[in-house]
This record gives structure tokens, sequence and C-alpha cells, in this order.
């Protein structure tokens, strides 16, 4: 289509910021420019802020958009080149992506509590004595991971089993990684706090050890600014979608 200068305008500034261009925003470009606009706007912040490097937030983007409660696959492939582009290395992408399918546990942090109301409601009076292999489990949790937590309690009395399965698993990264604990606490805020899945007490949990580990409230700050524009999905989602209804039914693009 031919451009308005202010809509050339807005396309080149997206293309310098972005690194690249296509549908569904030429579309949107042609019906809503200055959205288009404020959405560059709010995606440029945490870019124009700068309190995380510019490889880091796109490991961010990846997690994001990996995450079981997201995601959306349009926007790995492109993240992934990014951050490749930005001199992330495989093992770092990967690591970020086996941080992110930690995620699942939510369905135990949540049902587990759930369960122990259950059986409060039915007579059960109080939690049973941990025994020497409870313990064990515990302290190696607790070196491996580097805290501990009052959610884990009660999946470590009543599922002992799937508590160890989870220490092993999720304490891959935290033996063969290589980004630094406090990053690795950053991912996990970056899928926790996203939209999608808006886990409160992960998230707390997080910030506080990303905290004790050396990341600055800036850096914190960032990675939430990145995840809050997954909202932009509902568009870059629908938008072809109503172009091709739009063919189909004959009608213009208004």
């Amino acid at each position: 289509m031919q451009l308005t200068a202010r809509q050339q305008e807005i396309k080149d500034s997206y293309i310098a910021a972005r690194g690249g261009w296509g549908e569904p925003w030429e579309t949107v470009l042609a019906v809503d420019p200055e959205f288009v606009a404020a959405y560059l706007g709010l995606y440029q912040v945490p870019w124009e802020k700068n309190e995380l490097s510019d490889k880091f937030k796109e490991l961010c983007y990846i997690s994001i958009n990996a995450a079981a409660t997201h995601l959306h696959v349009p926007g790995i492939r492109p993240h992934i080149k990014r951050a490749l582009e930005f001199g992330a290395t495989a093992h770092e992408i990967i690591e970020v992506l086996e941080l992110a399918s930690t995620l699942g546990i939510h369905t135990m942090n949540i049902g587990v509590p759930l369960l122990v109301e259950v059986l409060e409601e039915r007579g059960r009076t109080e939690a049973a004595p941990l025994n020497e292999y409870q313990e064990r489990l515990k302290a190696q949790f607790t070196e491996t991971r580097g805290y501990w937590h009052d959610f884990w309690n009660e999946m470590l009395e009543l599922d002992p089993e799937m508590f160890a399965a989870y220490t092993e698993f999720s304490s891959v990264p935290w033996r063969t990684g290589t980004l630094t604990p406090a990053e690795k606490e950053l991912i996990y805020i970056s899928y926790d706090i996203a939209a999608t899945h808006l886990y409160v007490p992960g998230t707390k949990l997080h910030i506080r050890n990303a905290l004790n580990h050396g990341a600055t409230v800036g850096q914190i700050l960032e990675v939430m600014e990145i995840s809050s524009v997954i909202g932009i999905h509902a568009v870059t989602t629908a938008v072809p979608i109503l172009v091709e209804e739009l063919a189909a039914a004959g009608k213009p693009l208004d």
C-alpha cells in the first residue's frame, strides 16, 4: 500500500528498533497507525532503560513465549534468532527452556494445599513429622536451590516421591547451567508474573531470591516490563484471521 509520511515514519522507527517487520503490522499500520506507534513505545521501555543486557532481554522473551501457560509459538523463533544475534549460546537458551519447564510444578504448589484444606475439613489435625528420608530431601533441595519455602512442606510430607523427582528435575540447570543465580531467578519471575499465569506466591519468592542473589530493583522491573507486552498477541494472532475473513467476505480493509 502507499504509505503516508506518518505511516512511513512509524514503520521505519519500528524496523530500526525491532530489526524486522511483517504482517500483521502492515495491516494495523494501514488501519490504525497510532496504535503501532503506541505499542512500539511500550515495547521499547526496557530497551531504552537497559538495566539488563540485550541478550538477557531476549532470553526473557524466549521464556515468556515458550512457557506452558502461553506457548506463543510465533514468538519463540524470532526471539531465539535475536538472542543468537546478541551472542546467546545454545546452552544458555536450553537452560532458559529448562527453567521455564518447571512451571508445571505449580499444579502441586496450588493443588496440594487445597487437598490439605479438604483433609482438614474431614478431620486432619496436624502434619506428620518428617522422617529421615524427607529431612534428607529437604536438605538436598535447600542446598541445591539455595532456599526453602513453606509451600514445599505439605508436598514433602504427603508426596515425597514427587518432591524428590522434582528436586532432581529442577536442579539440573542449577548444576549444569551458565546463567548466574540472579539471572535464573529473573527467568522464573518472567513467566510467573506473565498475564497468562500470574502465579503470585512464586513471583514473590523469586523476587526475594533474585534480590538476595544481587539483582537490582531496576532489573526486576525490566523483566516485568518485558512480560507485560504479551497482551499484543491479541493483535498479532487475530489480525491475520481478520484479513482472511475480510477477503473471504469480499469486504475491503477500511
